[in-house]
């Protein structure tokens, strides 16, 4: 089985709901996505929230992977496209929370969901100026090895910007994929 990629989904209840799931298994399996374990939907859903209205003011996109053909087949993997503001960075966008289900690993959908990510941002209406696709991730992890692999290059890191925990401070590293 594959996934299937949709950019900007109609936002219902269910794709809400899919993607609220989604993140708090990503998170509570370990996934560096913005949350450390233990953590429950409630206490994801406002940052869920903040990217549904950035999506409503057009300053954000939804890439979104289901495990099936079928337009309502599970929520597997996401990825959310934002766009800069500063007059000077708007050729390049920022992809977050990029994640696929747990249960997926090792399957490549990971590198599905990348490629797919950088397909539409060379292809997809609204981003035709669009150079380079930038995203930051959590050192510790080994996960700048799996973007790596999907051609991203490391270009920067803060040291210990991001604090897990007490005593548990990881290098925040910036990756870029140039699309030109």
């Amino acid at each position: 089985m594959t996934l299937t990629f949709q950019l900007d989904p109609a936002i219902d209840p269910a794709l809400r709901d899919g993607v609220l799931s989604l993140w708090a298994d990503v998170s509570n399996a370990g996934g560096a996505v913005g949350f450390v374990p233990p953590v429950t939907p409630d206490e994801i859903r406002p940052a869920l929230l903040r990217h549904l209205a950035a999506m409503a003011e057009g300053t954000t996109r939804l890439l979104v992977g289901r495990d099936s053909d079928d337009a309502d087949g599970e929520v597997a993997a996401t990825a959310f496209f934002t766009y800069n503001s500063h007059p000077l960075m708007t050729h390049w966008v920022w992809l977050y929370t990029v994640m696929v289900h747990p249960r997926h690993q090792g399957k490549g959908y990971g590198l599905d969901l990348m490629a797919a990510a950088e397909r539409a941002a060379r292809t997809a209406g609204g981003f035709e100026q669009i150079e380079a696709i930038r995203l930051t991730c959590r050192g510790g992890t080994g996960v700048e090895g799996f973007y790596a692999r999907a051609g991203y290059k490391e270009v920067g890191r803060v040291p210990a910007a991001i604090r897990v925990a007490p005593g548990d401070d990881r290098d925040d590293i910036i990756m870029l994929l140039p699309l030109t």
